[in-house]
């Protein structure tokens, strides 16, 4: 068969079109190599940046400083046990109202129980909450939700005092409001990503559940929330990060008080308020052990993220 002009000129054209499209892929492949290189340098370079300023106090403290409960500056003494306590704590009463609130709004999101229209209003609604300052919710903190929690905090001492995480009488800013307005910061992460998890999943596994007789509530808790877990799981620890991490709203509400209490009703801090309060007026041995602190909250992070990846990678086998 013999090929005319025009049959050979497309042929070298689809060709050279060809060679193209492979040259554009292999530099975007290495393009995104480079780029994700250079995010994990610019990580280190910080992680070993903090460890440099860190080191005064790594050598005066060592692993004293993580079980070491005052913090005076006055004596050069200096403790980061009470912030790691105060960090951990209010991220997990972030946690522990924010997932179960944030998962129901994800199934009734991503679910037919409203119209679709007010679906679309709710998410967007909610997808603004993250957009909101941090310096609005520490003061929005400040006057409305201090005061609706004092009630609360002093019915919990007066009739669970015994407990020690109400021991302390709740007069103003302390852990309790902290853990709050972080669950109320945190809580758009949660929502939208489940949300997302959910709605992806192929609309098969819902109609084959309802195939086999099953109500609406037995496929969502039976079906669709294990085959989403992934995805929930990560948006959990992504929360879970960025409440460690908060600073601003937490530094107003939580009383900044540096001394170890381990009742939620009373004044407390965390790493990041402390940097926050501290680390501009600081020279000398105070300034490293807060870089000291800063690096324990950076591994305290990475940690926590490593941990996620392993959660999601295990349930994924599943």
């Amino acid at each position: 068969m013999t090929l005319t002009a025009s049959d050979e000129s497309q042929i070298d054209s689809q060709t050279a079109r060809s060679q193209t499209e492979k040259t554009i892929d292999y530099s975007f492949l290495w393009g995104t190599r480079i780029l994700a290189l250079a995010v994990a340098a610019v990580l280190l370079w910080i992680a070993i940046q903090v460890a440099i300023d860190s080191i005064p106090a790594i050598r005066e403290f060592g692993l004293q400083f993580l079980i070491q409960g005052a913090w005076n500056p006055v004596e050069n003494i200096y403790g980061v046990l009470p912030m790691i306590y105060g960090t951990l704590l209010s991220s997990l009463i972030a946690l522990l109202l924010a997932v179960p609130i944030g998962l129901a709004s994800a199934i009734i999101l991503s679910e037919n129980f409203l119209p679709l229209s007010i679906r679309t209003v709710l998410t967007f609604l909610v997808e603004l909450l993250a957009a909101i300052p941090s310096i609005v919710y520490g003061l929005w903190g400040i006057y409305v939700l201090i005061p609706f929690l004092q009630p609360i905090g002093n019915w919990l001492h007066d009739n669970f005092g015994y407990i020690p995480l109400f021991s302390s009488r709740y007069i103003g800013p302390g852990m309790l409001p902290a853990g709050v307005i972080l669950a109320i910061m945190v809580l758009p992460i949660i929502t939208v990503i489940s949300r997302d998890s959910l709605a992806s999943l192929p609309s098969e596994l819902r109609w084959g559940s309802y195939g086999v007789g099953s109500t609406r509530w037995q496929t969502i808790f039976s079906i669709l929330i294990p085959a989403a877990f992934s995805g929930i799981v990560g948006g959990v620890m992504l929360a879970l990060g960025r409440a460690l991490g908060e600073t601003m709203a937490v530094t107003l509400v939580i009383g900044n008080s540096n001394d170890l209490n381990f009742s939620v009703l009373a004044p407390a801090n965390t790493i990041a308020s402390l940097l926050a309060n501290q680390f501009a007026e600081a020279s000398g041995l105070q300034r490293a052990s807060l870089f000291y602190a800063g690096l324990v909250l950076f591994v305290i992070t990475l940690v926590v993220n490593m941990l996620a990846e392993v959660i999601v990678r295990r349930v994924k086998k599943f």
